[in-house]
């Protein structure tokens, strides 16, 4: 799990919210009404939260278009009291906004990001580039590689891939991940399934599963077909989950990682 920043720009509220001021032009929208027009946005990491949010000063804001909520939730956005239905050419989402309870942030506001949790604003732009998912973590970096390592992946003692032309993804808090030619994969022995996950460093992900096998979890191989441009290079290749699968590198087996996709990462019963 990537860790949180430690940098003297982020700054820590008595509630366990660590925040810090963006230069980034943000934008967000609901359909072709502009809900969010930020130049000066702040990212917040929520306690025990992976990912961060942005929240934005109260004038940046369409607070016209929002109304106290009618049905609050509790427990949720770190000690939150104060949240906000957003109405939209006639109807009205839910808890599509809220206030944090620190004075730091008082006067700024955060929303939902609809891909991520089914609500709230459905697009989002940092200058002129529509991201996704959730903010991308400015202490997180995602490198990618061309390489010429020996990489072979076995799954219960069958060898499911061996290329020497890998290209390795290094992302900060996680395993390398060895993206592989398609033609030096046994994608015979694999079927596509209609699983697809979003990454806002990486794009969207197709997956396959191991052909009628109980040996190894569902979902266990992606791809990007369509990466964004910074990883470019791992466009149509295929990579394994090291969680899950026997994976050796010149020759010397890795150790299977825990991460955090370690606990969904379990073979069919």
């Amino acid at each position: 799990m990537p860790l949180f920043p430690t940098e003297r720009s982020v700054r820590a509220t008595p509630e366990g919210l660590l925040w810090e001021p963006s230069e980034r032009w943000v934008r967000g929208r609901k359909g072709d009404v502009t809900v969010v027009d930020s130049r000066h946005p702040v990212l917040v990491w929520e306690r025990d939260a992976p990912v961060p949010l942005y929240a934005f000063p109260r004038e940046e804001v369409r607070t016209d278009l929002l109304r106290p909520a009618k049905n609050p939730p509790t427990g949720r956005h770190t000690g939150s009291r104060i949240f906000y239905d957003l109405e939209f050419d006639g109807d009205l989402l839910e808890n599509a906004a809220w206030t944090f309870p620190a004075d730091d942030l008082a006067d700024h506001i955060a929303f939902e990001w609809f891909r991520r949790t089914g609500m709230g604003l459905d697009q989002w732009y940092e200058e002129e580039e529509e991201i996704f998912i959730h903010p991308r973590d400015p202490h997180k970096r995602v490198d990618v590689l061309p390489g010429s390592r020996h990489v072979r992946v076995g799954i219960d003692g069958r060898v499911v891939a061996d290329t020497h032309r890998p290209v390795l993804l290094f992302e900060t808090g996680l395993p390398t991940r060895y993206y592989i030619p398609r033609e030096d994969v046994r994608l015979d022995l694999f079927e596509p399934t209609d699983h697809s996950t979003g990454c806002p460093y990486k794009g969207t992900a197709r997956y396959w599963s191991l052909r009628g096998g109980a040996v190894a979890p569902p979902n266990i191989v992606w791809s990007y077909p369509d990466p964004l441009p910074a990883v470019a290079a791992i466009k149509g290749r295929l990579a394994f989950f090291n969680e899950a699968v026997d994976i050796s590198v010149d020759g010397e087996p890795l150790e299977r990682p825990v991460t955090p996709f370690s606990r969904m990462l379990r073979p069919r019963a």
